[in-house]
This record gives structure tokens, sequence and C-alpha cells, in this order.
């Protein structure tokens, strides 16, 4: 298809220049507000064309240089080729459009955006595998923007340390394997002090691929884990260790409360002043360590916490914020789906010595939400998948808590679930972002809900 000019007036919520031309729009990869491309079309249909950057005309003051090499065809990050600052700006502005257009809500007040350290940020990966014939090399790494391809890389940018340099190597240990044209995929976790891979093999490995495997992670000081089927067939290799590890500030304690906490100081070690969280590398956690932190502090500001104040942690986790408000001296109530996560959330609690009560919860489940919300609650935590909190929503006047905290991955979403809480009488009081992915167009938020009645007005429904 031949070259066409265009200017690009916007971004979509994929990071894609958006024009018109011939009538549709055209979004654009690579181009930018303010610019005029040449571009080519790839894709098109009967609404819109896809089309990507053949030539820059002229070039917005917002364009930087991508640090990546693999940047123009890897598929794990989308702007590089714009500002960091612009990237903030960006996502604000999906956020509050999708929350304006999707549900008719705005915020009070805009918050400041969370931000952290860009690169080398990214504590959990997956890495695709695949043998290339042609080139007669196994490639491991991201899905490059044609997702059947996986990018030609040997590191990455945003990975942290370890994980981005051990993908040259990693290459080379598949590569040598019998079973090289049956690893798929190889998932990437680092804790504070420890690193593990694990290895997705469709047949078993062979002793030979075994004692190599071991020697791969004795020499890198990384430990392996080999899942031969789903992640409960995960298993890690004898020198692995068994779990991740990530801290969080223990919230500090004002004067007068000590006797009121969920633990008082004298109890623990001299040496322990933060709270400290067992993962697995299969397990969901935040992968920014810095931006997760701030967040967490964010989370506990807004829901306020006080001594026996009875709190639920819906969408819980591994007890991300349930430990940190409990640590406050709040009664806590954490709800997952799935044993695992739930089993590692009471791990978590009780290493840390803090009493939370974590339940198994389908928080899709109409009758499950109903029995929850129906205990009352003075403040609710929300922290769902991509899918949002729509059972939970539909419910919340049988909590009638004092404060909602939504916190959200998806900023569609976010926009419908704050107009039914909106329509319930919530108000979207402050929203921001977490930028827990800096360089991709994946947008984290949190929103703070409060009621427009008088907490006592609402306590009396109950």
């Amino acid at each position: 298809m031949s070259a066409s000019s265009i200017e690009v007036d916007d971004l979509d919520s994929s990071g894609r220049g958006v024009g018109r031309s011939e009538g549709k729009v055209v979004f654009i990869a690579g181009a930018l507000p303010g610019e005029e491309v040449l571009f080519r079309r790839i894709r098109r249909s009967r609404n819109f064309d896809e089309a990507v950057v053949e030539r820059l005309l002229s070039a917005s003051a917002d364009r930087v240089e991508p640090r990546c090499p693999y940047y123009a065809r890897c598929g794990g990050c989308t702007l590089q080729h714009l500002s960091y600052d612009a990237q903030i700006r960006y996502k604000e502005r999906q956020l509050l459009t999708a929350l304006r257009k999707i549900g008719g809500v705005t915020p009070t007040e805009l918050l400041p955006p969370l931000t952290g350290e860009p690169w080398r940020y990214r504590r959990k990966a997956r890495f695709g595998a695949r043998h290339v014939p042609r080139k007669g090399e196994v490639l491991v790494g991201f899905r490059e923007r044609q997702p059947r391809r996986i990018t030609d890389m040997n590191d990455c940018e945003i990975l942290a340390d370890p994980l981005g340099a051990v993908i040259a190597p990693l290459r080379k240990l598949i590569g040598g394997l019998d079973a090289f044209a049956r690893i798929p995929q190889i998932e990437a976790a680092t804790g504070e002090g420890e690193s593990l891979l694990v290895i997705r093999h469709l047949d078993p490995l062979s002793l030979e691929d075994i004692e190599a495997v071991d020697a791969f992670a004795a020499e890198r000081g990384i430990g392996i884990w080999l899942q031969p089927a789903g992640p409960a067939s995960a298993v890690g290799r004898p020198s692995a260790a068994e779990r991740l590890e990530y801290s969080l500030a223990r919230p500090p304690r004002e004067s007068g409360e000590a006797k009121s906490r969920a633990i008082d100081a004298e109890d623990l070690p001299e040496e322990e002043t933060s709270l400290r969280f067992r993962f697995s590398p299969l397990d969901f956690t935040q992968v920014n360590a810095e931006v997760n932190r701030a967040l967490v502090q964010r989370v506990r500001r807004m829901v306020r916490p006080r001594s026996n104040s009875r709190i639920l942690d819906a969408f819980c986790g591994i007890g991300n914020f349930s430990l940190p408000l409990a640590a406050e001296g709040a009664q806590v109530t954490g709800l997952e789906f799935g044993s695992a996560m739930v089993a590692r959330a009471k791990e978590n609690a009780a290493a840390n010595h803090l009493s939370v009560v974590f339940e198994e919860a389908d928080l899709e489940n109409a009758e499950a939400v109903r029995q929850w919300l129906g205990r009352g609650w003075d403040a609710i935590v929300l922290d769902p998948p991509r899918a949002g909190a729509a059972m939970v929503v539909e419910h919340i006047d049988l909590a009638s808590p004092e404060r909602i905290v939504y916190v959200s991955c998806n900023p569609g979403t976010l926009a419908r679930d704050a107009a039914r809480l909106q329509a319930q009488g919530y108000l979207l009081h402050r929203v921001g972002i977490a930028d827990m992915f800096a360089h991709t167009s994946h947008i984290e938020a949190v929103a703070e809900f409060l009621p427009l009645k008088k907490p006592s007005e609402s306590k009396a429904k109950r």
C-alpha cells in the first residue's frame, strides 16, 4: 500500500496517533499529536484503518529518541518515543476522558501522579520462546507488535536487574537443550535479593537438560522452577528459592495509640521496621516496587484506618493493602478468588504478626457478594482485575461504607463502576494515576469515593 500524509490530532488508549484520511479515522503506530507524517496502511476496516509511520514530515516537541534498540518492533513498550512528562499527561488525559465519556463522572480533585524511576523498574515479566529455523537459534523475549513473532533481543531497558541481562544467556541455554522446540514461555520475577525463572516445557526434560538448567542457575545466581503443565505443576529445583520477597514500610504509630494497634512495637525485633511479603513467581503482584510503595501510602491516607475500624479489602491478593491497614489497628478482612492466594495472604499476615481475616470468595457471584457486603463496613478497598468490580459495586448499598478506595488497572471499567457508584450516592472525590508501567499505554489509577449523605445517615440504613 502506498504512503499518504496525515496530521495527527490525538493519541488513542493504545498510544497510537489518531488522524483522519479519506473520511475515516486512522490509527498510526509511532505518531504523536501535532505531527504531520507519511503513513502506510497495514489494515483496513469499515470504520477505521490501522497504519504505521513511514516518515516524519514535522515532529512534536514531545518526541524523544527511544532508549531501547529493539523498540521499533518489540511489543513490550509503546511510548518510548514520547517524553516521560508527556506520557504522564497523556495518561491523566486518557483517565479523565474515560471517566467523563464512559461514566459521565468528573472528580472533584485530580491528584498528583505517583511516579518512579522509568527504567529498569519491572520486576515481573513473561517471555515467549520460539525456535526459528531460518535463524538457526531460539529467540527469547517479548512478543513483537506482530504478536506471532518473538522479538530478537538480548536485553530489556525496563526490566529490573538482573532480569534484562539474563535474556541473552537464557537464549543460549534454551537453544542448547534437547527440548529446545518444546519450551513456549518463561516467567521471570525478582524480589529483594532473589530472582526466579519458571520454564514451561511441553515434554519431560531429559537428564542432560536438567543438568544444563541446574548449571545455568548456579552460574547466573538465579533460581529456576520447572513447569510441565498448569501453574500448579511448577516446582523449584533444589537450589531455587521457595518464595520471593518484597517489603513495605510499616505505618508509623501516633502517640497514645500503642495499645490500640494490632501489634505493639515491643513485640517486634528491633531490626523489623517493615512489612515483608513473600510471593510465588506465578502470583499476581504489582510489578513496580517504587510506585507500589507510593500507591500503598496513598491508599492508607485515603482509607484513614482507625483503631478497630472495620475494613473490607476486596480482591486482596497476597495482602498488599490489607497488611498495612491492619498494622494501624484496623480490623481487616481480605477476600480473594483462589485458595493459593488466600493461603499466601495468611502466611504473610502470620509472618508479620498481624491479625487479618483472609477468606476465599468469588466476587462475581451475587450471593457471595451480598453475604459479605451485608456485614457492613466502615471502608472498602477494591483492587479488581481489568474486568472491574461490577458485582461488588452493584450491591454496595448493603455495606454503606464511609469511603470506598478503588485501585484500577483499566480506566474503562473504573469509569463504568464510578457511574454506578455515583447513581448510588457516592461522589468521585479524588483520583490520580500511579504509573506502574512506564513507556507503555497501561494506566493504573486510584480513586476515592465518598457518600453524598453524612456517614451517620448511611449507617442508619443498616
